[in-house]
């Protein structure tokens, strides 16, 4: 049964800004809420607004106004301290590139997101080894990220947003620089983390194939969600 409360909710929520003396609306008056447990996928053209909403909703962008909430609480009242310690403790990141420090390897690329959120460097060693162990790269620990494939990078990165166990974790087109195939491979492991350890995922994605292995998938257009479903997507 659906939690009607949701562990995330936004309310109201706009983002403009402001190019010389023209104002571009991203996002009007949006309401959005995800449940602990899911994986929702957002789909929409390019501009729709979806990618704004992802960085707002991850406290890397703040709203123009209305408010975003975590188990009722509205990140945008804590102070700067307060925002960095809760992007870095409740909040895995994956993108489309998957920003790997190139002279560090997968190990230490995913150590490092530990030791930032306050862990020794020999717990977050081991929690890296853990984790990469967990999405399939026991072997691969070593390696720096140019000598692995675009699918064992992506792969990286998705330990690298588990490794602190985030409440939620936020996709932004985590399969649009990889082939069929290794994108289908990189949603079965989101959805196996989901299944495995409960995880939350709220991805953006063009790819509707993907979007809809997702338990909900919503559209926006011009900065709204114009349809949302629980299944897919006409």
């Amino acid at each position: 049964m659906e939690n009607t409360a949701g562990f995330m909710k936004v309310e109201n929520v706009s983002r403009h800004f402001r190019i010389d003396d023209r104002e571009i609306v991203v996002l009007e008056g949006v309401d959005f809420k995800v449940n602990k447990g899911e994986i929702v996928s957002i789909v929409g053209s390019s501009g729709a607004g979806k990618s704004t909403l992802l960085n707002i909703i991850g406290a890397l962008d703040k709203p123009t106004s209305g408010r975003v909430l975590y188990d009722g609480v509205d990140i945008f009242g804590m102070t700067e301290p307060e925002l960095s310690a809760f992007r870095s403790g409740r909040i895995g990141f994956v993108f489309q590139a998957h920003h790997l420090l190139p002279e560090f390897s997968a190990e230490e690329n995913v150590a490092l997101a530990a030791m930032i959120a306050g862990r020794t460097r020999r717990d977050a060693l081991s929690r890296a080894r853990d984790f990469l162990g967990r999405v399939g790269l026991s072997q691969r620990l070593t390696h720096r990220p140019g000598k692995l494939s675009g699918g064992e990078q992506q792969r990286v990165a998705i330990a690298r947003a588990l490794v602190n166990e985030p409440d939620l974790i936020l996709a932004d087109e985590p399969t649009g620089n990889l082939d069929t195939r290794t994108g289908e491979e990189v949603f079965g492991l989101i959805t196996e983390l989901n299944e495995e350890r409960g995880q939350t995922f709220l991805i953006v994605t063009h790819n509707m194939a993907l979007a809809t292995g997702a338990q909900r998938v919503a559209r926006m257009k011009d900065g709204k969600f114009v349809d949302f479903h629980n299944d897919v997507l006409e």
